[in-house]
């Protein structure tokens, strides 16, 4: 089999890449990156040390895919992922690399008949629905009622059924303008698509910044000694998301291109769900037990744009027709991020300190 991986320099792209070839020695894999995500060079070494070819492209750019072979499986793991992204200057990049570049992808897919599975998130859903969500504020976390008025939401978090109508973010707006394109490619061209909702993924080789990957970026400024604040819902850090560690999200790909009749034209939402849900509050208090260090953490009243207090993922739709559960907890996901900074703090402090 020959995979090509979009954004395949990125922490996600890139351990999904040496996590297939890990399992599957003889396929072809290659990884497509334009390597602006600082820290996605440190991963060109090692994706060439297990033997996965990289190229150095754009998907913005149909060109950049000429020389690339004939392919079997398209992951579509490149985004510019930052929920803030282009709401405080241009979108130019946001929408050429999320929509267009998808575009791309999609019609290089179609040339080979590949199929195409693709890395969407949980932003897709509205931000005033979200916000309408009936929770409880508990000790050191917001938690979900069962009784909710929206369809899709309840004490187990958000099915696919939730409502799209309203506004969600540029980021997210050009997601699900993706998923509409891939739904249309997989209806009148006949291609063989699964769209992956995805919630907060974490783990080793993630550059976590405010925006984009916050267990990383946790860590790290524990690691390092550094001030983190709370931001927003009166600075409390009681603000709770689901976690998913991208090794249970590369089960689930791998299970998806090798059973792709099963799934083929299905939306999922994907995530660490109910069991793997965590505050920025209670985040802090493992970082604290397995750093062994306590830093300054501010607390900052005004909301941030775009910002909502819980998400949780309600799995039962992909667990019902795969059987696939996240199995890693957010301690050992912790203890694993830990250990990675202690094992590459040097290449690690330009980036990350």
């Amino acid at each position: 089999m020959r995979i090509l991986i979009t954004g395949g320099a990125g922490f996600v792209g890139s351990t999904l890449a040496m996590d297939l070839k890990k399992s599957y020695p003889l396929y072809e894999i290659y990884a497509l990156d334009n390597l602006k995500r600082r820290g996605s060079e440190l991963n060109i070494k090692r994706l060439k040390m297990a033997n996965i070819q990289f190229i150095h492209g754009d998907i913005r750019f149909k060109e950049d895919f000429d020389d690339i072979p004939k392919i079997d499986v398209a992951i579509e793991a490149s985004a510019e992922p930052s929920v803030l992204a282009g709401l405080n200057g241009s979108s130019d990049y946001l929408v050429n690399t999320n929509l267009v570049g998808t575009i791309n992808s999609l019609n290089f897919a179609r040339k080979s008949r590949a199929i195409f599975i693709f890395l969407s998130t949980s932003r897709v859903y509205p931000i005033k629905s979200l916000e309408k969500l009936v929770y409880t504020e508990e000790g050191t976390r917001y938690t979900l009622e069962n009784d909710q008025s929206f369809p899709g939401a309840s004490a187990e978090g958000i099915s696919e059924y939730f409502p799209l109508d309203g506004a969600r973010s540029l980021y997210g707006a050009t997601k699900l303008a993706s998923e509409l394109m891939i739904e249309e490619f997989n209806h009148f061209y006949g291609l063989k698509t699964v769209i992956n909702r995805c919630g907060v993924l974490a783990g080793p080789w993630q550059m976590g910044k405010a925006d984009q990957g916050v267990l990383g970026l946790w860590v790290a400024k524990h690691f390092y000694e550094q001030e983190l604040a709370y931001i927003g819902f009166n600075g409390t850090g009681k603000q709770t998301r689901d976690i998913l560690h991208v090794s249970d999200l590369y089960r689930l790909i791998d299970w998806q291109l090798h059973n792709i009749e099963q799934v083929n034209g299905h939306i999922f939402n994907i995530g660490g769900g109910l069991e793997r849900s965590i505050s920025l509050l209670e985040l802090t208090k493992i970082c604290q037990e397995v750093t062994g260090k306590t830093i300054s953490i501010k607390s900052i009243d005004d909301n941030r744009s775009a910002d909502i207090p819980i998400y949780i993922t309600d799995n039962t739709k992909v667990t019902n027709l795969t059987g696939w559960k996240p199995e890693i907890s957010i301690r050992q996901i912790v203890e694993e991020v830990h250990n990675w900074l202690i094992s590459n703090t040097e290449q690690l402090n330009f980036i990350l300190e």
